[in-house]
């Protein structure tokens, strides 16, 4: 079944549209690449893919072990090497609201995010970089 359809909207911005949903996002080519930065660049959309996709892998793990992860907050950097030029390597951060995680249960949370799917899928050669804060949950 199809993904996504993609459509060249002039001025170095798509729009995607989301086959079983609907759901439409618009792409622009960064300012540094002649760009007017006016929405997430294609290379954005890879780096936000990987922590989205890692957190979701360890919502699913955590579901499964009764756990309560909401509330993580990711921050994600991409780094664009030159020559050429492509991302070189994306920078997760986690922060994870601790609610009674067992050294065990952030083990296994970690080894999800790590071996998420697009994790998997990406190049070798682009450095995944991921650290992982836990902070207490607010009383």
């Amino acid at each position: 079944m199809v993904t996504s359809k993609v459509i060249y909207k002039g001025e170095l911005s798509t729009i995607a549209t989301h086959i079983k949903s609907g759901t439409e996002l618009i792409t622009d080519a960064p300012i540094d690449n002649n760009g007017l930065g006016r929405s997430f660049s294609p290379t954005d959309l890879l780096a936000t893919a990987l922590g989205s996709c890692m957190v979701t892998i360890m919502g699913i793990r955590a579901n499964e072990s009764k756990l309560n992860i909401e509330g993580t907050a990711i921050t994600i950097t991409k780094v664009m090497g030159a020559n050429p030029r492509k991302v070189s390597e994306v920078k997760v951060e986690f922060e994870i609201v601790d609610r009674g995680l067992t050294d065990l249960n952030r083990k296994v949370l970690e080894k999800a995010a790590l071996t998420c799917p697009v994790a998997l899928s990406l190049s070798e050669s682009l450095k995944q970089t991921v650290s992982f804060c836990y902070t207490k949950a607010a009383d």
